[in-house]
């Protein structure tokens, strides 16, 4: 019950911040506008594999990250919450996240960097991963961090893959609408998160 109930916030937490239709969105607004089905597949598959990479290097390294820079887990979650706060605001405003197109690169360069990093995997995963890693008891807990990724990394597979009919249908205001929904939900865990950093961060001083 406990592993359905972390996996479940796990899943949730991991879809609302990395916002696969708000990014989807920005792909469409890098990529060439005559892009092929077949293309925006191979993207889409590149994009995922680079994600989930990034995922398990963060995962395997986050203790590690936290001994040298001597890191407690309650305050990497207070810094970690003001990050989500942050980005949390700019999604309710509908600020896009970053999407400069370099002309250099064709549209398959351009899954891994920057669609896959830092488009889809940026600063919220990153530390939100982290948090996540440093609160696992056992394996058992870490078997459900990467499930919950994975399934979420083959939700953005297949949103990536289709965004082109995605767009058709939601249109550009019906993917903002999306954005800023879930910009709520990161905002309410970002929330969480500080609260919870806090508190303990106050008993371990008193």
């Amino acid at each position: 019950m406990e592993f359905i109930q972390n996996f479940l916030q796990q899943s949730i937490t991991f879809f609302a911040i990395m916002d696969p239709i708000g990014v989807s969105a920005i792909a469409l607004s890098l990529l060439n506008e005559n892009i092929t089905k077949t293309q925006m597949n191979m993207i889409a598959k590149r994009s995922s594999l680079t994600i989930v990479i990034a995922f398990f290097v963060v995962l395997i390294s986050g203790d590690l990250i936290l001994k040298i820079f001597s890191i407690s887990e309650d305050s990497l979650k207070v810094m970690g919450g003001i990050v989500l706060i942050l980005m949390a605001i700019s999604m309710v405003n509908g600020k896009d996240k970053e999407k400069t197109r370099n002309e250099s690169k064709n549209d398959t360069e351009l899954a891994f960097i920057p669609i896959g990093i830092p488009i889809a995997f940026g600063a919220g995963l990153f530390t939100t991963i982290i948090i996540f890693k440093s609160q696992a008891a056992n394996l058992v807990d870490l078997v459900s961090i990467s499930f919950a990724f994975c399934i979420n990394a083959l939700i953005f597979y297949i949103v990536l893959k289709n965004s082109i009919y995605i767009k058709k249908y939601l249109g550009i205001t019906g993917q903002n609408i999306v954005t800023k929904l879930m910009g709520l939900i990161v905002g309410a865990i970002a929330v969480q998160f500080i609260v919870s950093g806090v508190v303990h961060l106050t008993n371990s001083y008193l």
